[in-house]
């Protein structure tokens, strides 16, 4: 790979390396977007990759990511991810998290972080030990808690926004959600549906946790492999990314996709062939960015009304990324990306032409 062809292609501004000379255990990459809007925040994830390249690829994949997703909540931040390459379950230790931490308190403020896939509020307590520059803490210790309640809310808002979209209707009375994975998101956005009037059809490789919680909610459950092509109103991924690709997007038989997983698209044409189909696609950076909104309400004096506020301007956001893409034409994922570089290039603007 020509790492620096790479982070041209896609506007990248650095790539860190660190690994910990004592204790050798630690082998961390830092992937910098773009930090036009402010400190980067982002989160920080712990996986057994099989090769270097791939953590690489992974981290700057992610670091654009949160470029969008915190230049279309309207936050302050650049877009920034942290990668921890072990096996969070053989690899993970005190030692090991506050070399980590020790080297985000190098960047002196560069780099603020949480955690994100194989990392916990808790491993963050560690990792605070060496640095200030984290945030998602467990309440305990001074955090906002669980980010999952207002990331499901907002995933909530957005499915109700595009329902109004298509339909015309403002409540989920007899609309049908498919809903893939239940965990800490997914099952809370369950719950909001069934309480909003839906008919709710829900999967998870955890097949007995999924069928309780149909059960809890009057729901029915469906097995893993069926979820994507199970005719209904809204498809809503909350497991796995990737899972919108050339073979399975043809499968689907919804009229929406608005679902709180991470990089749903295998790839940016993806968001095309869901378009050619006439279904609408929210964008996943919009819908799922409750977390991110939690975390960095934190950075000036956590409130959680406040933040339930940010979570609420989701619809908002939502339709005005469907209005340019009716207006332009294009897929909604090209129309969100051309409001964050609005933004974006806005600043860059006003920082050019005033002291």
């Amino acid at each position: 790979m020509d790492l620096f062809k790479k982070m041209a292609e896609e506007g990248h501004e650095q790539v860190m390396f660190f690994r910990d000379k004592a204790g050798g255990k630690l082998k961390a990459i830092v992937a910098f977007h773009d930090s036009t809007l402010g400190p980067p925040l982002g989160g920080t994830r712990m996986y057994p990759y099989a090769t270097e390249e791939e953590a690489v690829i992974d981290a700057l994949r992610l670091a654009k990511g949160m470029t969008l997703k915190s230049g279309a909540s309207g936050l302050n931040h650049g877009g920034v991810k942290g990668i921890i390459w072990g096996d969070p379950e053989k690899d993970k230790d005190e030692i090991l998290l506050r070399a980590y931490g020790r080297f985000i308190e190098g960047l002196k403020g560069r780099f603020i972080t949480g955690t994100d896939v194989g990392t916990y509020s808790t491993d963050f307590v560690d990792v605070g030990a060496e640095t200030e520059y984290v945030v998602g803490l467990p309440a305990e210790y001074g955090g906002s808690g669980d980010t999952s309640v207002l990331t499901a809310y907002g995933v909530f808002l957005g499915i109700k926004a595009c329902v109004s979209e298509v339909t015309g209707k403002d409540d989920l009375s007899g609309i049908k959600v498919a809903v893939q994975g239940v965990g800490k998101v997914g099952s809370k956005v369950c719950r909001h549906l069934a309480e909003a009037g839906a008919s709710v059809v829900l999967t998870d490789v955890r097949k007995e946790a999924a069928r309780s919680i149909a059960g809890e909610i009057g729901g029915s459950y469906v097995e893993p492999e069926e979820i994507l092509s199970v005719e209904a109103d809204v498809l809503s991924p909350n497991a796995l990314g990737a899972v919108l690709n050339e073979k399975t997007i043809p499968t689907l038989k919804c009229r929406i996709v608005c679902g709180g997983a991470n990089n749903q698209l295998a790839t940016p044409e993806d968001a095309e062939r869901i378009y050619m189909l006439g279904i609408l696609y929210a964008p996943d950076y919009v819908v799922n960015a409750g977390g991110v909104i939690q975390v960095a309400d934190e950075l000036i004096g956590f409130n959680r009304d406040r933040a339930k506020l940010k979570v609420e301007r989701i619809p908002s956001l939502l339709k005005t990324i469907f209005a340019i893409s009716r207006r332009e034409g294009i897929n909604t994922e090209a129309a969100a990306t051309r409001m964050v570089e609005e933004r974006i290039n806005g600043v860059l603007r006003l920082r050019a032409t005033m002291a």
